[in-house]
C-alpha cells in the first residue's frame, strides 16, 4: 500500500488484471506456510478446486521433470535448469486465479506477487514488471521503500534459516503449484491416477 501511494496510484495493476498471474516460478516454503494459512480460511468447496487445480498442475510438471514427484524443493537446481520450466510452464495459471481474474487467497499470496507492479530498480534504471505496467509512465521508488524492500529481504531469509533449523526441512524453494498441496497429502496425490 506504501508503495502503491508513493507511486501516486501510476501502477495500472487493479482488481482483475491478471497478467502476471500465468506462469509458474519458484517460492519459498515461508510462502508455502502462507499459501496453506489461506487455503483454510475458504469454504471446502473453493479450497478444493484450487488444490485440484495445484494437483493436476504438479502431476503435469511430473511428466516432464519425474525427479520433482520426489523431491519438490529446487534449491539445488541449476538456474538454467529453472529457467526451462518457467518457460515450458509460462502459460499456466496460478492455482489460485480465478475466473474474473481475482486470487482466491489474496491476502495470503507469496511474497513475489505481494511485490509483484512494484517498479524494480537496478544500477539506477527503472523498469516494469509486465508489458501493462510499462505502458504507463513508471516512477522510482523512494529510498526509503527501496530500503524497506531490501529489509524484507534480509528478514525472509534469517526467517528461512530458523524455520530450516526448527523443523530440518531439506529445501526452501519450490515450484508454485507445490505450494498448494499440503505437504501431509502429498504421497496420497502423487500416487492417484
Amino acid at each position: 500500500m506504501r508503495a502503491k501511494a508513493s507511486l501516486l496510484d501510476e501502477l495500472p495493476c487493479g482488481k482483475g488484471c491478471s497478467h502476471c498471474c500465468v506462469g509458474v516460478f519458484p517460492v519459498t516454503v515461508l510462502d508455502r506456510r502462507e499459501i496453506q494459512r489461506g487455503l483454510r480460511t475458504l469454504s471446502p468447496e473453493k479450497r478444493r478446486v484450487i488444490m485440484e487445480r495445484a494437483v493436476a498442475q504438479t502431476r503435469l510438471m511430473e511428466r516432464d521433470v519425474p525427479e520433482l514427484a520426489h523431491d519438490e524443493y529446487i534449491d539445488n537446481w541449476q538456474d538454467s535448469d529453472t529457467d526451462v520450466m518457467i518457460e515450458r510452464y509460462r502459460e499456466l495459471p496460478c492455482p489460485a486465479l480465478q475466473s474474473d481474474g481475482t486470487c482466491g487467497i489474496y491476502a495470503f499470496r507469496p511474497l513475489t506477487c505481494r511485490s509483484m507492479g512494484i517498479p524494480s530498480e537496478v544500477d539506477g534504471v527503472v523498469q516494469g514488471a509486465c508489458a501493462v505496467q510499462t505502458s504507463v509512465p513508471i516512477i522510482r521508488l523512494s529510498l526509503s521503500l527501496r530500503q524497506e524492500e531490501d529489509r524484507l529481504v534480509d528478514e525472509e531469509a534469517d526467517q528461512l534459516v530458523c524455520l530450516r533449523d526448527q523443523t530440518g526441512i531439506k529445501g526452501e524453494e519450490l515450484f508454485l503449484p507445490y505450494a498448494f498441496v499440503p505437504e501431509i497429502d502429498k504421497k496420497s496425490t502423487r500416487g492417484a491416477p
